[in-house]
């Protein structure tokens, strides 16, 4: 039995002119297309939803952390850190993830300044609070962690404002994610004494946060999202590219590019007059060989394989600049960032950039400045929120990587003096401390001071040690320590005159 294909229909359709040929392709097909796009769109409508009441049942708690006196731990300690929170990754199935909206929380490393003082914070979820403390506290023993008030309440949500300013923006990498940037590790040069081996590039942030004048703010936001291992496949391609290794393909697409290519194949014996052209594109491309490779593809390769080596995590880099406008100096501050994080480029490799066309509160051209006071709004407001589905997408990062633009200075290295520390180590009272009367501590204080003293002096020191974190300031000496510098003979002359510090600001988080 013959089978005949009539193929007259199809040749009359292509025979039709192109206007009209698209004309009968949507009147017949197009509804499919729209179709699919419309249901595209209801998933993805339906899936911010369900997010969006899952997150709102999740309460977060702000940490302020006091770093160490003398700190001398390396990014490291951030980077073994960051490798302990990656516990709080968590698998999600179907079912949770279409209907419960469940999704993976996150944390947000944040460094405040606020009329020149500065502070370290950590939001985290409650639930994961204990998570946090314990990776900080294994790296940093001597660190003081306290629950604050979240310092942006209150801040100005609408732009233009009569009082204040606003800039900011999102980073983002230049080049592939699979790509690192410099790390804290290039940062050492073995010249000097062992302290000073490692040249800490956050010394530059701390000395713009400390130069900032009253009714100036600086916000820097870290957000870390915890994710799987799913990405470390992706730096395979990335690989093949630079060797000229064909990518693999999926199954789907690969029955795509074989049906292309027969179509291909069968075009090219139509015109097989051009047989010396057919052998050139017929001819197999040989992969480069690492001797083959220049030293900026071999150096991408290491640092490929470097980078998939340590855990990753989806991270997104916010940074917010407000202040009065009386006092408002976006080109000490706003420059004075961008020249912090240019410090971690590696141009062989990868580095940060504003996102000048979606973040960046600046605008040319049309409309410019009704687009510019739009975006003021929402930097502000994503910041707020730490939101990490607004704006521009998250990048990939490995702990090396965000240990390096987000850790605690290294004393050695950075001298800003008003960053929020711990008074010094605290050693545990003996167990035959009477501690049943307040008049047991004030007998047990009075040995160390050796020297006569009027008791309404002593009275007046024990009231201010007795102060509650919130009331007293971390820069202000606790009284034995006051006493022993006015009182010890290495002190100086006793007509010395004393040095009135200026109180930190009402809404600075700090113990």
């Amino acid at each position: 039995m013959n089978i005949v294909l009539n193929l007259q229909p199809l040749m009359d359709f292509f025979n039709l002119p192109p206007e009209t040929m698209l004309w009968h392709f949507m009147a017949y097909y197009g509804w499919i297309i729209i179709a699919l796009m419309f249901l595209f769109s209801v998933r993805e409508m339906w899936l911010l939803h369900v997010e969006s009441i899952y997150m709102g049942k999740v309460k977060y708690v702000m940490l302020a952390i006091d770093i160490p006196r003398a700190n001398t731990q390396s990014p490291r300690a951030v980077e073994n850190l960051l490798a302990y929170l990656a516990g709080a990754h968590g698998s999600i199935n179907f079912f949770e993830k279409w209907w419960l909206g469940k999704c993976q929380v996150y944390f947000s490393f944040e460094i405040v300044s606020i009329d020149g003082y500065t502070q370290f914070l950590i939001r985290t979820p409650i639930d994961l609070r204990n998570l946090v403390e314990t990776s900080v506290y294994s790296q940093y023993p001597d660190a003081e962690i306290i629950e604050v008030d979240d310092y942006t309440e209150g801040a100005p949500l609408k732009f233009p404002n009569e009082e204040y300013d606003v800039f900011g923006s999102e980073f983002i990498q230049s080049a592939p994610e699979m790509l690192p940037i410099k790390m804290y590790k290039e940062f050492e040069h073995q010249l000097g004494p062992d302290e000073t081996y490692y040249k800490d590039p956050m010394a530059s942030l701390m000395d713009l946060c400390s130069s900032l004048q009253k009714g100036e703010q600086l916000w820097y936001q870290l957000l870390i999202i915890p994710t799987g291992f799913d990405w470390v496949k992706d730096a395979e391609p990335e690989i093949d590219k630079i060797v000229g290794k064909k990518a693999k393909v999926s199954k789907a697409n690969e029955f795509i590019d074989n049906v292309v290519e027969g179509m291909g194949n069968l075009s090219e014996s139509v015109y097989s007059i051009w047989g010396d052209i057919k052998a050139a594109e017929d001819k197999e491309f040989k992969p480069l060989s690492m001797m083959e490779l220049r030293p900026k593809q071999k150096k991408q390769i290491e640092g490929m394989h470097m980078k998939v080596s340590k855990l990753g995590f989806l991270a997104k880099i916010r940074f917010v600049y407000l202040a009065k406008k009386d006092v408002y100096n976006p080109k000490k501050v706003a420059n004075g960032f961008v020249g912090y994080i240019k410090q971690f480029a590696a141009l062989d490799l990868n580095s940060f950039k504003p996102d000048l066309n979606y973040t960046f509160t600046s605008t040319s051209y049309f409309n410019s400045v009704n687009r510019a006071n739009e975006r003021k709004r929402n930097i502000v407001r994503n910041y707020i929120d730490r939101a990490a589905s607004a704006g521009r997408n998250p990048g990939l990062y490995n702990i090396e990587e965000l240990a390096s633009i987000w850790h605690f200075p290294i004393e050695a290295s950075v001298s800003a003096p008003l960053i929020q520390k711990t008074p010094g180590k605290k050693a545990k009272p003996p167990m035959s401390l009477p501690s049943e009367e307040t008049i047991a501590y004030h007998e047990t204080l009075e040995p160390i001071y050796s020297l006569k003293e009027e008791k309404s002096q002593g009275k007046e020191a024990a009231n201010k040690a007795s102060k509650s974190p919130a009331e007293a300031s971390p820069f202000e000496e606790s009284p034995s320590e006051a006493s022993l510098s006015e009182e010890s003979p290495a002190a100086g002359p006793a007509s010395a005159p004393a040095i009135k510090k200026s109180a930190a600001p009402d809404n600075l988080p700090f113990a």
